[in-house]
């Protein structure tokens, strides 16, 4: 059946649209927005009762009924690494033991299953992401265990370090893990089956290019959002992987999370004033950066923790519950901080 030339015409305007705004939002100096701006959020103190205490934490995710998920590091073997607290922070659900080896980020899609994308490997363990049901079956696995994959492999991944869940259901990968080899640092597509779709970004500078992408965030548009650390920048695309903008104004950034009202949240846990670091990103400060997806104007800084010891970095994995609690996850200091408005 031919398309209407007036449903063309609406469906071109919209794409032209989304491309518009994308790229009216300017990018600036993250040094521009370290002074004056304000922290409308404080920190709450004990607010969680895990089953055991924390062990090294990023992939965090939050449900349609304000429920955290969070998926850590276990460093022993009876250690159970998935737990669901409460907006309470009591625990709800506990379960997945011997799943993972480095969960990296976490996603929950519409019908509450759990996806977490796993970026290391141990034995024949490891580097796949996996589908868990909301009571801890696990329904599909992605990747091949303990394998890593170069640019030309489809079903193996070269660490995946991000996880996001587009509003069709399809989701979203993100492969490349650390900046001392080379790697795919691209972003891979499935169908909520497992079905191969398409892949985009290639290594590098320039724009729709990426550098070890370390989390993923979709916005109400369905723009994805890509903290793109090695660049020092938040790449946004198109759900069909058009390039459309690349923000630096954000900081150097090991999260992202988008909330209900297309507000973005960035966790900058790396930046530093050293020429010879490898993390360089002058005039930053770490800690987390807010502002809203429409305008790519940064609003509000949270400064991080001070850490247990001044080597620990600032949390890294950053989520918001439908409240507005910021859930932010450290894996150095083991632990998941919690910010509420004041």
């Amino acid at each position: 059946m031919r398309a209407s030339p007036s449903g063309f015409g609406i469906a071109l305007l919209a794409t032209v649209v989304a491309a518009g705004i994308a790229s009216a939002q300017s990018s600036y100096p993250c040094a521009e927005t370290n002074s004056n701006l304000p922290n409308p959020y404080r920190q709450a103190a004990n607010w969680a009762s895990p089953p055991r205490p924390w062990s090294p934490v990023n992939a965090v995710a939050v449900d349609r009924n304000n429920n955290l998920w969070a998926v850590d590091c276990c460093e022993t073997d009876d250690c159970v690494p998935v737990i669901e607290l409460g907006p309470d922070g009591k625990t709800l659900a506990n379960f997945g033991p011997g799943l993972f080896v480095e969960p990296h980020q976490a996603a929950i899609d519409k019908d509450g299953n759990l996806w977490v994308a796993d970026a290391a490997a141990k034995g024949m363990q490891g580097m796949q992401v996996t589908k868990l049901s909301p009571d801890g079956r696990v329904l599909l696995k992605l990747g091949k265990p303990g394998q890593g994959a170069g640019e030309t492999s489809l079903d193996i991944f070269d660490s995946p370090t991000g996880v996001a869940v587009a509003s069709n259901g399809n989701i979203y990968i993100s492969e490349g893990h650390g900046e001392t080899r080379a790697n795919n640092s691209r972003i891979m597509v499935f169908t909520k089956d497992g079905k191969f779709i398409k892949t985009f970004g290639t290594r590098g500078t320039g724009d729709g290019q990426l550098r070890s992408p370390h989390a993923l965030a979709f916005d109400s548009q369905d723009r994805l959002y890509v903290a793109d650390r090695g660049n020092s920048r938040v790449v946004i695309f198109d759900r069909d992987g058009t390039f459309l903008a690349a923000w630096k104004q954000f900081g150097r950034p090991s999260g992202l999370a988008i909330d209900n009202n297309d507000m973005l949240y960035v966790a900058d846990s790396q930046s530093s004033d050293a020429p010879s670091a490898a993390n360089y990103n002058p005039g930053c400060q770490r800690g987390i950066r807010i502002g809203s997806v429409k305008d790519g104007k940064v609003m509000y800084f949270i400064p991080p923790p001070v850490p247990p010891d001044p080597k620990m970095q600032p949390p890294i994995g950053i989520v918001v519950d439908g409240n507005g609690a910021i859930y932010a996850a450290s894996d150095d200091q083991k632990d998941i901080k919690k910010y509420v408005k004041d």
